[in-house]
């Protein structure tokens, strides 16, 4: 038996995989996106006990862009030379760490360690973890490597809200008990890790060059990469935004304080990136980018509404496309370099597309949050809408007039 289970992961990437474990791979990302936003309806509770300001808050939340932006750095290039699984297994583990940080959270320096933790997993499971899907669908089914590992991103990203929102109203240690459950998950999540059919890395994977370094691309995939980051960097900014805002926006609008609301709000916006991703996946890449550029667009536009016309409709409209806007972008630009990159440079390149989408992610939303608390959050976020909407459609408009030069039979 021992045999056979080594021979079918050797095996692996030949297409002999069966596709059970295609999904099965996608689920240590799921479980680690789960624990990327289950901290958001919990801030509200933080802050009453902590005391701590919109602006704060949003260091906070960017403290894990920083660790996923410092991860990114050097985990696409060690998984491709060392393996997934070297990579894998370290970051559940720190993600283990996070769970107990957050769950004896006694100050915002504890908020910020566990952020930086989570952020530093989640590096690592966007590079190393994606690959590995890919990895073990195989060159026959790298279009559904793409659409599940872009799936399990989105929706362990809505999951964890809700699942935060849900436990800490109707659970005792309203801070705790999530933060147990998504530690089994993580352990489940390694199970899957060990067991997994992934090749060895090919010698020379990786590339030459140093271990840590600006993570990049083979040469012939540069306009592919400029073109997924166009349109996936505003789409993940806005769900950024909502994420570390959205709880003010709803006390604001609805006079409610909600965790399962705030939850259930930044559960929907990453389920309809997760159902557009299905809906739009047999068409071309092109289409799914210009429609998540617009569908970004769009989101700020009902964004400004639901500020100033104090519309919770508006508000839900916002989050729904802005999740629409990241899901098409996240999935058009993995299509891309699924399409392109090698498997041996393929970790590497994942960290690369991630690191120009995070980079504004972490940046515009942390502004937004001081300029909100100088100028009230109505002009704060009304700004904020009119850059990221004008940067969306600089990038839809990108992809189409530079296409061509990628090749119109993708």
């Amino acid at each position: 038996m021992t045999e056979v289970m080594s021979d079918a992961r050797a095996r692996a990437g030949s297409g002999d995989v069966p596709v059970r474990w295609v999904w099965l791979a996608a689920w240590p990302v799921t479980a680690v996106f789960v624990l990327s936003n289950a901290a958001t309806p919990l801030y509200v509770l933080w802050q009453r006990e902590m005391g701590f300001s919109k602006g704060t808050l949003t260091v906070v939340f960017a403290c894990y862009i920083a660790g996923l932006l410092g991860s990114l750095l050097a985990s696409g290039v060690v998984s491709d030379r060392l393996g997934r699984k070297p990579v894998l297994l370290p970051a559940l583990g720190l993600a283990l760490v996070a769970c107990l940080v957050f769950a004896t959270a006694g100050g915002v320096a504890a908020l910020i360690v566990a952020r930086l933790c989570t952020g530093v997993a989640v590096g690592a499971v966007v590079s190393a973890g994606m690959a590995a899907v890919t990895d073990v669908a195989g060159p026959d089914r790298r279009r559904l490597a793409a659409l599940l590992a872009s799936c399990a991103m989105v929706f362990g990203a809505g999951v964890g809200p809700l699942l935060a929102g849900v436990l800490s109203e109707t659970l005792p240690a309203p801070t705790v008990t999530v933060f147990v459950v998504e530690a089994v998950l993580l352990v489940t999540a390694g199970v899957v890790v060990l067991r997994m059919p992934v090749r060895r890395p090919v010698r020379g994977g990786g590339g030459a060059g140093a271990w840590v370094r600006v993570p990049g691309v083979p040469r012939g995939a540069g306009r592919q990469l400029a073109l997924g980051i166009a349109v996936f960097a505003p789409g993940i900014t806005a769900t950024s935004f909502v994420l570390s805002l959205g709880p003010s926006l709803l006390s604001g609008l609805l006079g409610t304080g909600s965790r399962i609301v705030a939850g259930a709000l930044a559960f929907a916006m990453f389920l309809s990136a997760t159902g557009v991703q299905f809906a739009v996946r047999r068409l071309r890449r092109r289409v799914v980018l210009v429609t998540g550029a617009g569908a970004t667009a769009l989101g700020m536009l009902a964004l400004v509404v639901a500020v100033h016309g104090g519309s919770v409709p508006a508000l839900a409209a916002a989050a729904v496309l802005a999740g629409s806007g990241q899901g098409l972008g996240q999935l058009g630009g993995l299509s891309l370099l699924n399409s392109t990159v090698p498997g041996a440079r393929l970790a590497e390149a994942n960290a690369a597309f991630n690191v120009g989408g995070y980079l504004p992610a972490g940046l515009l939303p942390v502004t937004a949050g001081y300029v909100s608390d100088a100028v009230g959050l109505t002009a704060g976020a009304t700004g904020f809408a009119a850059v990221l909407g004008a940067l969306a459609v600089g990038g839809g408009g990108l992809v189409l007039l530079r296409w061509g030069r990628v090749g119109s039979a993708q």
